[in-house]
């Protein structure tokens, strides 16, 4: 493997290197992923929970079609990480 030039490694940077810019501090972000992934899913379970409930007590076809379907009719909340944006365009941004 050749050795780079200081001016081949400063361009991987600024197409690699990613910053955060969705404008909250990027160190609150340890905490907020989680927090962000795990109300979700705590929502869904909740929400089985609660329809789930209604099943509880001798088997009835009408009730378990029932619940069936209102388990099936909304889809479950979700929560998805948004990507970092590459140095070369915060760069480009902050110099204009």
């Amino acid at each position: 493997m050749r050795q780079r030039t200081p001016q081949e490694k400063k361009l991987l940077s600024y197409a690699k290197d990613r910053r955060n810019a969705y404008g909250e501090n990027d160190k609150s972000s340890r905490k907020n992923i989680r927090r962000n992934k795990r109300v979700p899913h705590r929502a869904n379970r909740h929400r089985a929970h609660q329809i789930l409930e209604a099943a509880i007590g001798v088997v009835d076809e009408a009730v378990e079609e029932q619940v069936e379907q209102w388990v099936g009719r909304r889809r479950p909340k979700r929560w998805r990480k948004v990507a970092d944006v590459p140095l070369g365009e915060i760069v480009r941004a902050k110099l204009s």
